[in-house]
């Protein structure tokens, strides 16, 4: 039984349809009814990922990517179609969402990590590994709104990385950190998969993709455009980018492909 299973999903915004740019026009908008129009993000998405599979979605900015995301978390409902999660997910989407910056490293960790289902027994025996992870142990007593927005990434990743459930979504997992951090993310993404974990990645970058998917989509204009290998899809993605010219083959081999 697939972990996810996705059939014909659709869903759409209401989107203000008149622009205003100057002041006379935004005094003038106070008398007048304001108008809309419906923008398609998704429309009719169809997939599924397997159980321990580590499964890419590619789309250039605006394809729908952030949205399905965030439907199959639970945190947006379709318009229509099906959706069916198998197991419990943790997701790694927006990362600060939830921090509270008057407090301390310590205390957020507990808050985010119960929300993500983790004990206080847990939290407690688990945190001085996630300020390891996050190399914050000096920072640990430092209310997080003192924090840039690359320690802030880091000490995200590091509890969530710790909360894994049976799923792992994770949204540009590269983005943010330095070489070194960037480097413990790969070994503690390779670990999670080795214990059996399914992960569901997001990204812009080919060369994550071919080499850490079995299998990929490729979104564009909210519709499922292409499903292959990690590879065929990246290749297929570039391909977009340069307008539809077929690209060379990607040299990178998956690094979880059997």
């Amino acid at each position: 039984m697939a972990v996810i299973e996705v059939e014909d999903l659709h869903k759409s915004f209401w989107i203000p349809s008149v622009r205003r740019h100057t002041v006379r026009e935004h005094a003038l908008a106070l008398f007048r009814r304001r108008q809309f129009e419906r923008l398609q993000v998704l429309d009719g998405v169809d997939f599924s990922v397997e159980p321990g599979e580590v499964f890419g979605i590619m789309g250039r900015n605006g394809s729908g990517k952030s949205t399905l995301l965030k439907i199959v978390a639970g945190i947006y409902r379709p318009d229509r179609g099906a959706l069916r999660v198998n197991a419990p997910i943790t997701p790694i989407l927006e990362l600060g969402v939830g921090w509270n910056g008057e407090l301390n490293a310590l205390d957020n960790i507990c808050l985010i990590g119960t929300v993500m289902g983790l004990s206080l027994r847990e939290l407690k025996a688990a945190t001085p590994e996630i300020l390891a992870f996050a190399g914050l142990e000096r920072f640990a007593e430092l209310q997080v709104k003192h924090y840039s927005s690359g320690m802030m990434a880091r000490l995200a990743f590091s509890v969530a990385f710790m909360a894994v459930r049976d799923v792992l979504i994770l949204d540009e997992i590269y983005a943010v950190g330095d070489a070194e951090f960037r480097q413990r993310c790969f070994e503690r993404f390779v670990e999670l998969h080795s214990a059996g974990h399914t992960i569901v990645v997001v990204s812009h970058q080919p060369g994550d993709i071919t080499s850490f998917c079995n299998r990929a989509i490729l979104l564009e204009g909210g519709r499922v455009v292409r499903e292959g290998t990690g590879t065929e899809v990246a290749e297929s993605y570039l391909g977009l980018l340069a307008g539809d010219h077929v690209p060379e083959r990607l040299a990178t081999a998956s690094a979880f492909a059997p």
